[in-house]
């Protein structure tokens, strides 16, 4: 299977706007009558380090243009001015766009270290001014919007005392109810049947009341997923199951991408994986950037004239797409290589 990366790489950079003028990255992209939408994470600064969610339209998922020079979507929205929003996930479920969006309520700074995971400094976190050992709770709920520019809050998805992120909805409801995968940090020891950070699946009939999340998949493979693995983009349907793309991190802070395959008609269960990566940090502005060096971050895929557009951030600093055929990546995740 040969995965393509588009010529045009990075095809989303910083600037044009204040919100945006130091990164963009970890986008969430839907094809909507004959457009394509696409949600940014972007950051004006460093210092303080807030993001928010950006808009910007193309008609062949490789152009993209500025919306609008504000966010469509902040922390001040949810009542945390200084907070930031991240990794919009969203997928459109009877004519209502729902935004699966991850929220860190409080301002924090960040340096890069120019080696792997950046310094952060989040003195503002009142969890690290009480006891330092969780300064970066980070909290999931759901946007909506009619039009999939105006959007508002819905619902959070996950409890505040945990850290919990990676949340993608299904694009469909399934035996009647929404499902969602998510990525709970605490959730690991014996009580949990898993000794790192692993992907976890939920279901709900009105997305206020979840059912208590089960454990889908763990890390398989130390040498590349050895440190925590998450949802990368919300499943894609496809003839042979829901796709489902994850992200795999090592020791070194590597980010790369797997692939798995769930069962269309009940979700927690896996019936094929790859063991390898399908993609993995290669081209310069993927081992290069302003925050977070060697990564590459999906967080968003859709199904285009046979092929799976993936979008994904790279190294926290831009976005960059990737093409395949559907039917060469279900071949591949089945043959489990």
């Amino acid at each position: 299977m040969e995965i393509k990366r588009c010529s045009k790489n990075p095809i989303v950079v910083p600037g044009l706007a204040d919100y945006r003028r130091v990164s963009v990255f970890n986008p969430g992209v839907i094809h909507d009558n004959g457009e394509f939408l696409m949600y940014e994470r972007a950051a004006g600064s460093l210092r303080p380090f807030k993001t928010s969610i950006g808009l910007l339209k193309s008609k062949d998922g490789i152009n993209f243009s500025l919306v609008s020079e504000k966010p469509v979507f902040t922390g001040a929205m949810l009542g945390f001015p200084d907070g930031s929003v991240e990794d919009a996930r969203v997928v459109k479920i009877d004519n209502v766009f729902y935004m699966c969006y991850a929220l860190q309520p409080y301002a924090f700074d960040c340096w890069p270290t120019g080696i792997a995971v950046p310094d952060y400094y989040p003195e503002h976190y009142p969890q690290w001014k009480e006891n330092n050992t969780e300064p970066m709770i980070t909290r999931s709920g759901i946007a909506v919007s009619e039009d999939g520019v105006q959007y508002k809050q819905l619902c959070y998805t996950t409890p505040p005392e945990i850290d919990d992120r990676d949340n993608a909805l299904f694009p469909e409801k399934i035996n009647g109810k929404f499902a969602i995968v998510r990525r709970p940090m605490q959730y690991v020891g014996k009580k949990y049947g898993t000794d790192n950070p692993g992907i976890w699946i939920s279901f709900s009939e009105d997305l206020q009341t979840w059912s208590e999340p089960e454990l889908l998949a763990t890390a398989q493979n130390p040498s590349w997923e050895g440190l925590k693995i998450g949802a990368a983009a919300s499943p894609v349907k496809t003839e042979k199951g829901w796709l489902l793309l994850y992200h795999g991190v090592d020791s070194k802070s590597v980010y790369r991408v797997g692939a798995m395959l769930l069962d269309l008609n009940d979700p927690r269960k896996v019936i094929a994986r790859t063991k390898s990566p399908i993609m993995q940090p290669e081209e310069y502005y993927e081992r290069f950037g302003l925050v977070i060096n060697n990564t590459i971050f999906p967080t968003a895929n859709l199904v285009y004239n046979e092929e799976l557009y993936i979008y994904y951030g790279c190294c926290d600093t831009s976005i960059s797409l990737a093409i395949v055929p559907v039917n060469e990546m279900l071949k591949y995740v089945f043959d489990g290589k």
